[in-house]
């Protein structure tokens, strides 16, 4: 075990210690930025308007409202609650600016990995589309190993992030309901069987309720906050801006820290660029791969815009001698109660139950997907629930640091296999774009070049 552990930690050091992760994903959502023309600014009113069309389910396939549920289960989760507020005690108010900067980026690059998901996606014996990484590097690379090679990364990545979330929601229930970790393990494993044993529309369906909910909840709290300290917000802004760029007094020499705590936590929270949205979008009833392409492009924009945001804007507005010395979900928590009284307690462990189990349930669905990339046998999609229901039964009982640095190695080793392919297959998902903007967004429907590739 000491000999695993010793290479996951030398791997992670060379991935995430070095830097290269970052260097990696902001330079490709540099490059996909300038290639769509800033895709993401240019059509953002009209992403709005897509989220709302109406787009019926066909064959077992998801509308194009729950694959962005579906994928946004994931993006937002615990890191928009725990991993801000790291990012803050770390690297500042300054760290939320290079948030922003990162989610701006990678929401090009989420538009161009999903609308080649789009295009390279299969359909299973049951007529439903499967697709993501695993397929575009087969379909569009001709390179099915490197298929394989992403859904073991995968699953390494996604193993590690189950015991993650589901021992932050059992450690929450315990300080908030004094509820024994073991039987809230059970309780969570229950819960998840409930819905992820049946087809993968079911998880769809349940995330589609769950994540308008918990969105709603959260935001509204914060929105009560926020209204409560309106006078105070203009010198949280200003500070958010003077710290990114080291103007405040003190924190020039620091400015290293701030920018890369902000991008690092940033790319946790958006996963632009990791393939996993991917793997729901694919599964989406759009008449053109460029509209899933732009829908998945907002879901950042909603993570790090909005909820990210809004997770730092409590903190921020909380006095600084109250959290002093605190980090992680205790800082998060005593926030809360600043602002809310003891119920902020409660709150937010009912909050991150309902972030952390969409995130259980999207990795589910994930998971089946590249599993059926190797085989459409219903016993290997059962032995990966089977599988997926372990890890949460065994990261509800302690946390395991070790799991920890096995999903960030996971997540880094997904990230560059994904890389291999929207890099070289960029532009098809361009070509995509062009035809949209030239046609489509003209009404010129006749003329309309449907996955023109």
């Amino acid at each position: 075990m000491e000999i695993l552990e010793s290479i996951v930690n030398f791997l992670n050091g060379i991935l995430w210690g070095k830097n290269l992760l970052v260097y990696l994903l902001i330079g490709g959502g540099i490059l996909f930025s300038i290639k769509t023309s800033f895709v993401q600014v240019r059509l953002f009113k009209h992403m709005i308007e897509l989220l709302g069309e109406k787009s019926e389910k066909v064959d077992g396939n998801l509308s194009s409202f729950q694959a962005f549920c579906v994928s946004t289960a994931t993006r937002v989760g615990a890191g928009n609650l725990v991993g801000v507020v790291s990012a803050l005690s770390i690297g500042g108010a300054g760290a939320v600016f290079w948030m922003w900067v990162v989610a701006l980026l990678g929401s090009a690059t989420a538009f161009i990995e999903t609308t080649l998901a789009m295009v390279y996606r299969e359909k299973n014996e049951n007529g439903e589309f499967i697709g993501g990484p695993a397929f575009y590097l087969k379909n569009g690379l001709n390179k099915k190993t490197l298929g394989f090679v992403f859904m073991g990364t995968g699953l390494i990545c996604w193993a590690g992030v189950l015991q993650i979330v589901s021992n932050s929601v059992t450690e929450s229930f315990k300080v908030a309901f004094n509820i024994d970790m073991k039987l809230m393990s059970i309780i969570l494993v229950i819960i998840s069987s409930l819905v992820i044993f049946g087809k993968k529309e079911k998880i769809a369906k349940v995330l589609d309720k769950i994540v308008p909910l918990m969105a709603l909840l959260y935001l509204g709290a914060v929105f009560f906050i926020i209204f409560r300290n309106i006078n105070l917000l203009p010198g949280v802004i200003k500070l958010i801006v003077s710290e990114a760029f080291g103007i405040k007094e003190g924190i020039g020499g620091a400015i290293g820290v701030v920018l890369m705590q902000g991008v690092k936590r940033g790319l946790f929270s958006n996963e632009a660029g990791t393939g996993s949205a991917p793997c729901a979008a694919a599964s989406a009833n759009v008449d053109h791969p460029v509209k899933q392409g732009l829908i998945q492009s907002l879901g950042v924009f909603v993570d790090t815009f909005v909820i990210c945001t809004a997770t730092a804007m409590v903190v921020l507005l909380t006095d600084g001698q109250i959290i002093k010395g605190l980090d992680g979900m205790e800082l998060l928590q005593v926030a809360f109660n600043y602002h809310i009284g003891s119920m902020g307690k409660i709150f937010i462990a009912i909050i991150l139950f309902l972030f952390s189990f969409s995130t259980l349930l999207g990795i589910c669905f994930y998971g089946q997907v590249n599993v059926e990339f190797c085989s459409n046998k219903k016993i290997y999609k059962n032995l990966f629930k089977i599988f997926a229901l372990s890890m949460i039964f065994l990261g509800g009982l302690h946390q395991n640091i070790f799991m920890w640095n096995l999903a960030d190695l996971g997540l880094g080793l997904m990230t560059i296999v994904n890389f291999i392919g929207i890099v070289p297959l960029r532009n098809v998902a361009l070509e995509e774009l062009n035809n949209y903007e030239k046609i489509y967004l003209k009404k010129n429907i006749k003329n309309l070049k449907l996955f023109t590739k």
